[in-house]
């Protein structure tokens, strides 16, 4: 599949003679630069201000990854610890500073916090380091993503960006450390189990062991892993935390339609019943956000303000208007960032207050103070420390790679053995980058599934990603601006461009139930179980077990110990039939001598 087939080139906005001449002026200069020669512009039949636009969209339906991943990494509670909680006076009524004992109050006396002041009512103390964590953590993930995005556009020439991977931070998070560190394993071991990881990772993609194991990948669970992560995409964008909030929870059915206002939402949290009635958070049990619409379905303002958004993009869309994702974006966030409106990202709240006073800064330059190289070994010898370390391993494997070779999929790339030009720096760069990015306080960096939007812009060389990592590079500066893109916002491209994934699937061959079912079963589960790995794992297991019947049968063929089954011949059309299969050969009707085949069951 050739680049044009991949995605047909966009008519081109309208403009006037003297903006046109002056664009293609510039794309001509570029291409005939070293630098156009650098990254191939003509060769993959793309121009510069093409990859600026491509970059732009990327980033902006990326962005929202800088304020997410700081948000759920900073819920592990990174170094924070009860030493940050400040102690408390006997008397809630009276502040610290004054609990000392009186003759009218004997008893008045500080209590020393113990490990009770991490959680619901969080000590002040304790939330004011979570708050700087939060704010280390998005320099953290930009820093890394900035580098990962840097040696895949200068080496591997790809338009592919990478940011810390959604999934296996909230694993890091919530399974790993636990919320506030309730888990097995603390921050800095989980940082050292991803340090470690990420070695090893780049050690198997520097021998190029990496690519051998991505072609075990059997063609069908390879071709539907593209549209499997469409549908991810798009599950993601209709969720109600992270998107448009169409979809939420319901106890019964667990999915069901949503879009109540934030006010009639509720929160869930898993829950067991004693033997006397007494209900209590199940160990461990992470309460979730307003997931549960109580009442008010379809009367969210910020769900129709969505729907405007998407409206915009899929109108440009069928008019092949270049840069339609940013339109939608930008029309949403903008209406968005208006105070006092019934769609704004910064309600009358302490939360949306902290926010907005955050977003007023514009400018915002932070130094990390405790993440970076927070590392710690001390657990290396515990078996929850090499569990994690395996789990992020294999879950990267699968994943990254995955996500990897179904971008370059999308772009037109891939030859028909799923190589793809550049795929040996394309493997480094997300390993290097889980490497920096550990040693910065973040969980792994992969490559985003969000670079399809770039590369339904056009995006087809290392510009596209350079783009991106010169983004970044802003935001060390404009940070509180780009942290300030609503979910809402986010929420239509991504549904969007699982659309545009979804093409892939009429290369499945569907009439061949041993093709069919592995690929069936990798895109259903990439978005039920909220993994790309897990998805990749359910296509590869039923491909296995489909096919253990036909390699048995070889193997014991080759060892004589059963008879080979003989051919038998058809008598049409010079048919062989071949254990059920037969094999036809006819000519070309067009008369050009040609020979060609095709198949069917029998």
């Amino acid at each position: 599949m050739d680049v044009e087939s991949a995605t047909p080139p966009p008519l081109p906005q309208p403009t006037t003679a003297n903006q046109q001449s002056a664009i293609s002026r510039l794309n001509s200069t570029v291409a005939k630069s070293r630098l156009g020669k650098r990254f191939k512009l003509n060769e993959r039949n793309t121009t510069f201000t093409t990859e600026l636009r491509a970059g732009t969209a990327t980033f902006l339906t990326m962005a929202y990854i800088l304020a997410v991943n700081a948000s759920i990494l900073s819920d592990s509670g990174g170094t924070c610890s009860v030493s940050d909680c400040i102690p408390l006076c006997s008397d809630p009524t009276v502040s610290p500073a004054n609990c000392t004992a009186t003759t009218n109050n004997p008893n008045l006396r500080l209590i020393a916090p113990d490990d009770s002041c991490k959680f619901d009512p969080v000590n002040s103390g304790y939330a004011a380091c979570l708050e700087k964590t939060r704010r280390d953590l998005i320099v953290a993930t930009v820093a890394s993503s900035l580098i990962g995005c840097v040696i895949m556009g200068l080496f591997a020439n790809l338009p592919l960006a990478l940011a810390p991977g959604m999934g296996t931070n909230a694993y890091f998070a919530y399974t790993v450390v636990g919320f506030h560190g309730s888990g097995n394993v603390s921050y800095q071991s989980a940082l050292a189990a991803v340090f470690v990881e990420g070695l090893i990772f780049l050690l198997i993609s520097a021998v190029g062991l990496r690519a051998k194991l991505a072609k075990l990948v059997p063609k069908p669970v390879r071709i539907s892993s593209s549209a499997g992560i469409g549908l991810f995409l798009a599950f993601i964008g209709l969720q109600n935390n992270q998107g448009v909030g169409l979809v939420g929870y319901s106890s019964s059915t667990l999915l069901t339609l949503a879009a109540c206002p934030s006010s009639s939402r509720a929160s869930v949290a898993p829950v067991i019943t004693s033997a006397n009635g007494t209900v209590s958070l199940l160990p461990g049990g992470i309460v979730s956000g307003g997931i549960l619409c109580l009442h008010g379905r379809m009367e969210s303002p910020t769900f129709w303000l969505a729907v405007v958004g998407f409206v915009i993009i899929a109108y440009c869309l069928v008019k092949n208007i270049k840069g339609a994702m940013i339109y939608g974006i930008v029309f949403v966030t903008a209406v968005s960032w208006f105070r006092n409106t019934s769609v704004t990202a910064f309600p009358d709240t302490i939360s949306g207050n902290s926010a907005y006073e955050y977003f007023k800064k514009v400018i915002n330059v932070h130094k990390i103070e405790t993440t970076a190289g927070a590392l710690s070994f001390k657990n290396i010898g515990k078996g929850h420390f090499w569990e994690a370390l395996v789990t992020f391993l294999y879950v990267d494997i699968l994943d990254t790679t995955g996500t990897l070779y179904s971008m370059a999929r999308f772009a037109g790339f891939t030859d028909n053995d799923g190589n793809f030009e550049g795929q040996y720096f394309a493997f480094m760069s997300d390993a290097s980058a889980i490497v920096v990015g550990s040693l910065l306080g973040t969980s792994p960096v992969t490559v985003f599934i969000e670079s399809s939007t770039g590369i339904r812009e056009g995006g087809r060389t290392g510009l596209t990603a350079l783009t991106v990592a010169g983004y970044f590079m802003l935001s060390f500066f404009f940070t509180p601006l780009l942290a300030s893109i609503p979910a809402w916002a986010v929420g239509p491209p991504l549904i969007l461009v699982g659309v545009l994934m979804m093409k892939s699937v009429v290369e499945v061959e569907w009439d061949d139930m041993r093709q069919a079912i592995p690929a069936f079963m990798t895109l259903l589960l990439m978005p039920l179980t909220y993994s790309i790995a897990y998805g990749l794992i359910g296509g590869i297991g039923t491909y296995v077990v489909l096919h253990l019947w036909d390699w048995g049968e070889d193997f014991l063929r080759r060892f004589g110990i059963i008879k080979a089954s003989p051919e038998r011949t058809s008598n049409t059309n010079n048919g062989v039939e071949k254990n059920g299969i037969i094999n036809q050969r006819y000519t070309n009707p067009s008369g050009d001598g040609s020979v060609k085949s095709i198949s069917g069951v029998v």
